[in-house]
């Protein structure tokens, strides 16, 4: 697991922060993990897959149709590229 160091915290930052984790029964720590998770995994982020599969869902994909592609579909590797 990453460690991470932050350096130049003010004190007012740092003694808020500590109030924070105290009101969520956690750890300084515990609450700046929790703070960060929050930041860059937001709740209502979209994820690609769920995308997808509402996509195809709206279209009125079955799985008979992806069997079907997948029986037609090119199954020997791709050329590479040639940039001469």
């Amino acid at each position: 697991m990453a460690a991470v160091t932050i350096r130049h915290l003010s004190e007012e930052a740092h003694r808020a922060l500590k109030v924070r984790a105290a009101q969520h029964n956690r750890s300084t720590e515990a609450e700046m993990r929790a703070i960060l998770e929050a930041a860059v995994r937001p709740e209502g982020r979209v994820r690609l897959g769920t995308a997808l599969s509402e996509m195809s869902r709206q279209m009125g994909l079955t799985n008979a149709d992806v069997e079907a592609l997948e029986k037609v579909r090119e199954v020997r590797p791709a050329e590479p590229m040639r940039f001469e």
